[in-house]
């Protein structure tokens, strides 16, 4: 190889290849998802801290997975949208950097609170009397910590890596942000190190709390078999439900990803961009209206905030 004496201080982010005449346009539905994100992961926030009934660990881990999504998704969006609405393609390197960190931590955080809720589950299923004493605000509060701590150290890693590389060829990425296998492939270096690591990180993280969650779900379904009742076989099966697809939605998108990423040269660079922009994206939007949808508590306080929003607007008007 040729040497190579400088690296781009900047990178090009191409948004959708081929529909480039169409990003202003689809900018409006980005937008709206990133308002549904928004508003509803605060809605959930805000309802579990001021609903007395809500103060249980299942609900505080609610509350984490509200905050991990909202700040995914705050990551990516104000840029994504400054690309597609006024072509603003450049991002400097350090604010890649920044998003190569980023992304894969809060994503490892939010991988963490699963695990925690299925955890939530179990006790709740298969040791009920014990539950109270095990999921107190204390574990709850070390729980959170140790998801922040994790994280970060697994992939604070990504962006030093990316910083010793070179780039001096081409500098224009295939996302609407930065990731890390995206901006490696650009490096006029060996990025062994990179592949190796990421993948590791990637296992030893994701990987690990999906087998554990995994785990957790064959011992609560044996466990709910054994129930002598099918009204209690049904009712604790309700219950999981409703976790389980929030389990998906998050390692589905996730998975797909990876396997584009490692072997999906040969597809069409859209199909990249898009998947990449479902698993950052469809989560926050999809996970509060699930348990909006779901939990009675929260649909209920929300309905109720909805009807008098509604009753005061008529008086505003007569007093007027």
């Amino acid at each position: 190889m040729k040497s190579c004496n400088f690296t781009h201080t900047t990178f090009i982010l191409i948004g959708l290849p081929g529909l480039e005449a169409a990003q202003f346009w689809l900018a409006f539905p980005l937008l709206t998802m990133y308002v549904v994100a928004v508003l509803g992961n605060c809605m959930v926030v805000f309802i579990v801290r001021t609903e007395q009934s809500l103060h249980a660990p299942m609900y505080h881990l609610l509350c984490m997975l509200a905050a991990v999504d909202l700040a995914l998704s705050t990551v990516i969006m104000p840029k994504m949208l400054a690309l597609f609405w006024f072509n603003s393609q450049e991002i400097t390197f350090d604010a890649c950097l920044a998003q190569i960190f980023f992304i894969p931590t809060f994503s490892a955080i939010e991988s963490t609170v699963l695990l925690a809720m299925a955890f939530d589950h179990y006790m709740a299923i298969c040791h009920p009397l014990r539950h109270g004493a095990v999921l107190t605000n204390t574990v709850l509060a070390w729980i959170g910590t140790v998801a922040v701590i994790r994280s970060s150290f697994f992939f604070l890693p990504f962006p030093l890596l990316i910083k010793r590389l070179h780039f001096c060829g081409s500098n224009i990425l295939t996302h609407s942000y930065c990731v890390h296998q995206d901006v490696m492939k650009l490096a006029y270096a060996d990025t062994m190190p990179n592949v190796v690591y990421g993948l590791t990180a990637i296992l030893l993280v994701m990987g690990v709390d999906a087998v554990l969650i995994s785990l957790s779900y064959f011992l609560i379904i044996y466990a709910i078999l054994q129930l002598p009742s099918q009204t209690e076989r049904a009712r604790a099966f309700g219950t999981c439900v409703l976790h389980i697809g929030v389990v998906l939605t998050f390692y589905v998108p996730l998975i797909g990803l990876s396997v584009v990423h490692r072997f999906g040269n040969s597809l069409n660079p859209i199909v990249h961009v898009l998947m990449g922009n479902v698993y950052l994206l469809l989560p926050p939007v999809i996970n509060p209206l699930i348990y909006a949808a779901k939990t009675k508590q929260i649909r209920f306080r929300v309905l109720a905030m909805f009807k008098i929003t509604c009753e005061k607007k008529p008086q505003t008007v007569r007093s007027s």
